[in-house]
């Protein structure tokens, strides 16, 4: 409860300075919100990889098959049921068409980021260089190595060499979190540094060019997600959705800033553990899994926003069309990367595919930073809730693999 006091005490605090429109305090503002994004996405990486090896090396196949289905079943109805909210917003509040010289005109969107593909997209994901996808941060790629080697050495025959090399794992894994309790430590600084980058982008006026009923839909969307639909989900496993929320409110706010569900994965693994009391075992087996493809608001954002195109490009919102894009969004969404403008770079990707007119997304970039914020909060709201879920049915039913 002190820290979560100290928390919000820097929030405001950074929200002030933000205010006062200082130049070279926008400036170091910027720069430590910088470096403690970095800082977090550096030991995201090797927090995704040890976890998954020493969790399947240490409970075994049958116990990481068991674990894996019960995240994965509650990722697919937690995501589905996000897209649905969507989906109903779209069709009660029925936005209308951008002017036809707004769609038409040439974008900039171009320059944003790499157009690729879905199916490149998904075929990146598969490495070809057990190194590559540690320079490139490839949390996909990573993770399959990651079930690779954790398996393999869950098979291994006990011995002296799979002995040691289980203890080296461990003893990394607790090196890290060592690590990570120190920067969480100093993170009421970083914190400040957030709150001050986003106080001076509103007050620049960020938000004054937004499209009025789309973006009441993506937001509104990410509400009732956030405050009904998860809280239900809670609710039906007998558990406090009050309570889990509040403990897991340090890793929310750091979503809310960081706008990377990866980046704030070592808060949100160490939140669970020690605040919420989620068994170690399980945090550190679900959350990444978690990080990777339990992505809410994401599957919400492809689903809404591939429609407001859609509609804009002439394309008839059917029924059918609609049912099938809240397919796309969701497996579109597992197959994201928890990194910032992942959702908004895999839309673009689609929308580019099916020849829908991109300008679109130009005109909602400029708003794009709120939304993403919205939508990193609520995929790790959504994910603490999988976590908390699966840790309450196996410590229910198969309280053995504990």
């Amino acid at each position: 409860m002190k820290r979560t006091f100290i928390w919000i005490g820097a929030l405001v605090v950074g929200a002030l300075l933000g205010l006062l429109g200082l130049n070279w305090l926008d400036v170091v503002m910027n720069l430590v919100a910088t470096v403690y994004t970095r800082l977090f996405q550096l030991l995201a990486v090797p927090t995704i990889v040890l976890a998954v090896i020493t969790t399947f090396a240490t409970f075994g196949s049958k116990g990481s098959k068991r674990i894996f289905g019960h995240t994965l079943t509650y990722t697919l109805l937690t995501t589905i049921a996000a897209a649905a909210v969507g989906a109903v917003l779209y069709l009660l509040l029925a936005p209308g068409n951008l002017p036809a010289e707004v769609v038409n005109s040439s974008s900039k969107v171009s320059d944003i980021g790499p157009q690729i593909t879905y199916t490149e997209h998904i075929i990146s994901i598969i490495p070809n260089n057990i190194v590559k996808p540690f320079f490139d941060g490839n949390i996909l790629s990573l993770l399959l190595l990651a079930f690779a080697i954790g398996f393999g050495l869950s098979k291994l025959p006990e011995s002296e060499n799979k002995a040691v090399l289980t203890k080296g794992l461990l003893g990394l894994q607790e090196l890290l979190f060592l690590l990570i309790r120190g920067l969480i430590w100093t993170l009421p600084l970083g914190i400040v540094a957030f709150s001050a980058q986003l106080s001076a982008q509103l007050s620049a006026g960020i938000v004054a060019d937004s499209i009025g009923k789309y973006v009441l839909i993506v937001l509104g969307g990410n509400v009732i997600q956030f405050f009904v639909v998860l809280p239900l989900f809670l609710m039906v496993r007998g558990l406090n959705p009050i309570h889990v929320l509040s403990k897991m409110m340090p890793a929310v706010l750091m979503a809310l800033f960081t706008k990377s569900s990866a980046a704030t994965l070592p808060v949100t693994m160490d939140t669970a553990e020690n605040r919420l009391g989620i068994s170690p075992k399980i945090a550190r087996f679900v959350l990444p899994i978690c990080t990777t493809i339990n992505m809410n608001g994401c599957a919400a954002f492809i689903l809404v926003t591939s429609l407001f195109v859609m509609q804009n490009g002439g394309i008839p919102l059917t029924w059918s069309t609609i049912l099938l894009w809240i397919l796309v969004s969701v497996v579109s969404a597992i197959g994201n990367a928890g990194v910032p403008m992942g959702c908004y770079f895999l839309t673009l990707s689609l929308m580019s595919g099916i020849g829908a007119p991109i300008a679109v997304l130009g005109i909602i970039l400029p708003i794009y930073t709120i939304i993403d914020m919205v939508e990193t909060a609520e995929n790790v709201w959504s994910d603490s809730c999988v976590s908390a879920m699966v840790n309450h049915d196996l410590n229910k039913n198969c309280s053995s693999l504990l």
